[in-house]
């Protein structure tokens, strides 16, 4: 039965596949894609691509354990959930999920066909339906790890970055980065800084694109910044200073991640207090000569929107009588969104994702089961993809 369909719908022509599908949702139009991908390419055509369904969508890329498809959860009421939203890049069934920023999303293409001493990457706009594959990476090691981070901002520049810190290891644990590769997308090529500081390791969130700087939070928290990425065209690697986090996050970042966010143009932070009863935000000002200090934003509360105050727990992770006490909350910080006056949380007891109103106050299910997800990234919003060619 299945055959007889794929020969009637390969005897179709483009025009009339073309009206069909502009009639559908763009729900339905992302599994059709997925169902028979001699379609997906129309979305790629000029002369068909905006006469097919298009759609500005919000929401939370997510990816299960077993490196499963990548569907979107929309924060629109008409669509729960979004399946092959990336359906069109290359090797889609071996992707992993590494990050976004503003509507680019960044792939790593993992398979039994490639070895572990080459990276690949592969830049997707989940909206236009572009992508592009980076030139591959070559590390030193058989068993590489990794942080890697893109940059993008379109009202900066029209190009991208991608940070690809190797990590060193001793005995399974993390010891310092060895090197620093960074991509531009403007030479499509890679530069290397094989001088970084080793002590410098870089979590694999949160971090922020803002004015042509990337904001990294490292281990010993601290906020590496990087600035002069536009000089990268004339083979110049950028520099980068240290910013200390707040004060009163010291502790309780060492236990859970934080987010970053933009805000009427200034960099904020937010992060669970010490009893989880408020989410604490700062504000990164700039005072003259360069000076840059926290201030206290807002707390959010937590007791309010749950309804309790019972958040965090204490785990005792000593090993015979060394005593070690971990932090442990029942919700931690997905993502921020202040312009939208959004917090994203996973509810650890429940294994729900939920949306906080700032303004409101008004806590809210997303998605059921959300706990069991790897790995999560939020758009936003999308922006195009830098004109380049693209090629498998």
């Amino acid at each position: 039965m299945g055959r007889c369909k794929e020969v009637t719908a390969a005897k179709l022509t483009d025009d009339l596949v073309v009206d069909i599908l502009s009639r559908l949702t763009y729900k339905d139009y992302c599994r059709c894609k997925c169902a028979y991908k001699a379609w997906s390419a129309l979305s790629s055509d000029p002369h068909y691509h905006k006469k097919l369904p298009t759609k500005v969508t919000t929401g939370l890329l997510y990816q299960g354990r077993n490196k499963s498809a990548i569907p979107l959860v929309s924060l629109s009421q008409d669509d729960e959930e979004i399946d092959g939203i990336l359906a069109d890049a290359p090797h889609y069934e071996h992707l992993e999920i590494v990050d976004c920023c503003n509507g680019l999303v960044l792939c790593k293409y993992r398979s039994n066909y490639t070895t572990a001493s080459i990276c690949r990457f592969v830049v997707c706009n989940p909206a236009t339906r572009q992508w592009r594959m980076i030139p591959d990476t070559h590390p030193e090691t058989d068993d590489p790890r990794y942080v890697t981070v893109l940059a993008f901002d379109p009202s900066w520049s029209p190009q991208f970055y991608i940070f690809n810190f190797h990590l060193q290891r001793h005995r399974g644990s993390i010891i310092g980065t060895s090197k620093l590769e960074i991509f531009q997308s403007e030479s499509s090529s890679w530069l290397v800084d094989d001088k970084w500081d080793s002590d410098i390791i870089v979590s694999r969130r949160p971090h922020l694109f803002l004015h042509g700087m990337l904001y990294a939070e490292t281990t010993g928290q601290e906020v590496v910044v990087f600035e002069g990425l536009e000089e990268m065209s004339d083979g110049t690697l950028p520099y980068h200073w240290i910013i200390d986090m707040p004060s009163d996050s010291s502790y309780v970042g060492t236990f859970t991640h934080g987010c970053f966010d933009k805000s009427s143009g200034n960099l904020h932070y937010a992060l669970p207090d010490v009893d989880g009863h408020s989410i604490v935000v700062w504000t990164l000002d700039e005072y003259a000569h360069g000076l840059r200090a926290w201030i206290l934003k807002c707390h959010l509360s937590m007791t309010d929107a749950f309804g309790r105050d019972d958040f965090v727990h204490y785990d005792n992770g000593g090993d015979g009588g060394n005593h070690q006490w971990f932090w442990n909350c029942d919700y931690c910080i997905v993502a921020l969104d202040l312009e939208k006056d959004l917090v994203f949380l996973s509810d650890q007891r429940t294994d729900k994702l939920l949306s906080y109103n700032i303004c409101t106050g008004i806590l809210k299910q997303i998605r059921d089961g959300f706990e069991r997800c790897q790995y999560y990234v939020y758009v936003p919003c999308y922006s195009k993809l830098p004109d380049q060619e693209s090629s498998v």
